[in-house]
């Protein structure tokens, strides 16, 4: 079975053709700059030529992409969006129209003289092209994709606080990573994001949030998978969420920014939460998501695995933390997780798929 697992983030998409009748260490891979990367590259360009930029295409992932629309705008430049494009920057459009963002129509933008940025966050024809300039097969059986989707807030609502109760609810439902995981027909109407990606896929296709793709690939570390209990802490380039774990059973979960909390902060929110006095008020008035307890039996010791590209930042930590290096790699935690997440909504291929994993259905459960 081949399946293209694509973890979608701020700095870098990870890119993992998992193909189950070979080692998944000889799989192939691609580590590309992110989407939204790839965007602000051209919003920069358009804004060095002093030209005008019109954003088409559906909402995507911002950060790099929003912050260089700003300056394109603050350098008195002229940008204009469709209506699902301009839904990137906010859910609210009014606030994208006094960004100073004019929103046209499709057909007023294909007829504007400016320079074209399309915004998605799956480009399979580059992803193939990649791929077939040195000979690989590009067929594939499925897709196991996955982003950080804030979710479409209401007016007035904190998208942050939005995206936690999204977080809160799935793990209040089944207590379990593999909870995140969903088919397209599945996802809620507020993940725009996440509807939009799976939307682009034309083979059969998985969604799973990139935090509990992290935790489900650090899982697959042996170390980390055979600790009694875990607390698992991806530090991605935005975003920073921590679980506390017994396998794939949550007991508890905090979600914050990675570039606003330092390494002290880290340490502190991870011990209280394993100790079950971490509050979410805490997090979320630091300018977090929050911090929410499933269930608590008392103090613990579990092992405390780290990933995600800033896991730098708790180097030498007096939390001694472990890196996990699940199938001897650490940035593509996400995309095994991601292939776990397709087993679990596939039975027909799951024995077939976590084999190649090297976990037993008991071991998965």
């Amino acid at each position: 079975m081949r399946i293209l697992a694509i973890d979608v983030g701020t700095g870098t998409q990870d890119i993992l053709l998992f193909d189950s009748s070979q080692p998944v260490e000889n799989a192939l891979q691609l580590l590309m700059p992110s989407p939204t990367q790839i965007a602000a590259g051209r919003i920069r360009r358009a804004s060095q030529a002093r030209h005008a930029v019109v954003l088409t295409g559906v909402v995507a992932g911002g950060g790099p992409c929003h912050w260089a629309l700003q300056d394109h705008l603050r350098a008195n430049l002229t940008a204009y969006a469709t209506a699902e494009a301009a839904a990137t920057f906010d859910d609210d459009l009014e606030a994208v129209q006094r960004m100073g963002v004019t929103l046209v129509s499709e057909d007023e933008a294909r007829a504007l003289d400016a320079d074209h940025v399309e915004l998605r966050d799956l480009d399979l024809p580059a992803i193939h092209t990649a791929l077939a300039a040195f000979d690989v097969d590009t067929h594939l059986d499925g897709l196991a994709l996955g982003c950080l989707d804030h979710g479409a807030s209401p007016p007035g609502y904190s998208d942050r606080l939005f995206r936690f109760d999204h977080l809160c609810r799935v793990v209040e439902i089944g207590k379990d990573l593999r909870a995140f995981a969903f088919l397209p027909h599945e996802l809620p109407d507020y993940l725009t994001r996440a509807r939009a990606l799976v939307a682009a896929a034309d083979v059969p296709t998985v969604f799973l949030d990139t935090g509990p793709a992290a935790a489900l690939g650090a899982l697959q570390d042996p170390l980390v998978r055979q600790a009694r209990e875990q607390l698992i802490l991806n530090l991605g380039n935005m975003h920073a969420l921590a679980f506390h774990l017994r396998g794939t059973h949550v007991h508890s979960l905090y979600e914050h920014h990675t570039g606003e909390v330092t390494a002290q902060q880290l340490e502190e929110f991870t011990r209280r939460l394993i100790a079950g006095d971490l509050t979410h008020g805490e997090i979320f008035n630091s300018n977090g998501h929050g911090a929410f307890y499933a269930d608590h039996d008392g103090a613990t010791d579990p092992i405390i695995a780290v990933t995600g590209p800033q896991r730098g930042k708790l180097r030498g930590s007096r939390l001694n933390p472990y890196f996990a290096v699940p199938h001897g790699d650490m940035m593509l935690s996400g995309c095994f997780g991601l292939l776990w997440a397709f087993a679990e909504k596939h039975p027909r291929h799951q024995e077939e798929i976590l084999a190649a994993l090297g976990l037993s259905a008991a071991q998965a459960t």
